[in-house]
């Protein structure tokens, strides 16, 4: 028996998906998250990836198809990496850079031959993951905001 398994995501795994988004998403507001996620795992331009160890949910990876802009890319679509997260006991045996080859290979099944991701400035251990699977940082951005008056 394998030790892990990948499966599509399914609407049973809805609540563990929110709790482990709640803790890669920090900053997010649980409700607006809930919303959103209610919309990702019914759109047909998303494919999540569910990383299980018998019955129980120990990481996800979040894929797209992009057509807009996406930086470093030379063409379009390109997949994106919209979110990952593995449990922390779970980290370093290679489940996340197997859930990136699983949506490359379903980015490449709808056309694309790059895919893109993106961290947070501040996540130096997400960005070293990142390098460390073949990602090559592209730039680095700050946003802004101001309200008008």
């Amino acid at each position: 028996m394998k030790e892990f398994s990948y499966d599509n995501y399914s609407k049973e795994d809805f609540d563990a998906l929110f709790t482990m988004c709640m803790k890669l998403f920090r900053d997010y507001n649980a409700k607006e998250l809930r919303r959103d996620l209610k919309r990702t795992v019914v759109s047909k331009k998303h494919k999540i990836f569910m990383v299980k160890k018998g019955s129980k949910k120990v990481g996800f990876a979040v894929f797209s198809v992009r057509f807009d802009y996406v930086e470093g890319a030379t063409q379009s679509p390109t997949a994106y990496l919209e979110a990952i997260y593995v449990k922390r006991k779970f980290r370093k045996m290679g489940i996340a850079k197997d859930l990136v080859a699983k949506g490359e290979k379903w980015g490449k099944k709808k056309g694309c031959v790059q895919i893109g991701s993106d961290t947070w400035i501040d996540r130096a251990e997400s960005r070293k993951w990142h390098k460390r699977i073949g990602f090559k940082e592209e730039e680095e951005l700050v946003h802004f905001i101001k309200k008008i008056n």
